[in-house]
């Protein structure tokens, strides 16, 4: 059954760009916005928090179930909290990339998330960003792009955000990290990171944040799902 509420599900890799280029074109629809992976970060940081190791798959679910998150606006970045702390300097470390991308692997995990992500689809719009956004969570999603890059060019956008956030991160680790959890995310068992069947893939590796947007912006008008 096709959804009610207009979704647009951009998936990829990580350092793809998607996170920023769905709060931009978010903010341009005027639609709402749901982060996947900060939702699995979330957890990861919990997790490492109170000692949760990746292989307690039980500790891990009670853990997702009971969660108190919430995500805000300001200045056009969204703010996450957890148990009422803002963790935005954690969200992005190499820890919690590292602890997150185990935690995703992880089937009960993932279906205790689900209907939490389901529920961000209220009108006038949403746009999903992710690595199942597409295929799992919502694919009855009149639009769905993948979005990719180089490793090379994943790497450096995400060693720049990172030192511009005050971590020193080397690139060439980056780079090997990126490598590694491309591996993982795509071999997964569950949801296996890869484009939906009626995805529209975009290269990123030549284009600047705004080309991207502009590029998503015109295909939805083209689809007449926006003005």
């Amino acid at each position: 059954m096709a959804n009610v509420t207009p979704i647009l599900t951009i998936d990829g890799p990580v350092g793809s760009g998607k996170g920023t280029i769905a709060a931009r074109v978010a903010r341009r629809l005027g639609w709402h916005l749901l982060d996947s992976g900060a939702l699995y970060r979330l957890v990861a940081i919990a997790a490492l928090d109170q000692g949760v190791r990746p292989g307690d798959e039980a500790a891990l679910i009670r853990l997702t179930k009971t969660l108190d998150i919430e995500f805000s606006q300001e200045g056009g970045e969204v703010i996450a909290t957890l148990d009422g702390l803002d963790v935005r300097k954690r969200m992005r470390s190499p820890e919690t990339s590292d602890m997150a991308s185990q935690v995703a692997t992880i089937p009960g995990v993932r279906a205790a998330l689900k209907e939490r992500q389901r529920a961000f689809a209220e009108p006038p719009g949403l746009v999903a960003d992710g690595r199942d956004m597409g295929t799992v969570i919502f694919p009855d999603a009149e639009t769905k792009i993948y979005l990719t890059a180089s490793v090379e060019v994943r790497a450096q956008r995400r060693h720049k955000q990172l030192k511009e956030k005050g971590e020193s991160v080397n690139l060439s680790r980056l780079s090997r990290d990126i490598e590694e959890r491309d591996h993982r995310d795509m071999n997964r068992t569950v949801a296996p990171l890869r484009p939906a069947r009626d995805a529209i893939v975009v290269d990123s590796t030549a284009l600047s944040i705004d080309q991207v947007v502009e590029k998503i912006i015109a295909l939805m008008k083209d689809r007449s799902i926006t003005d």
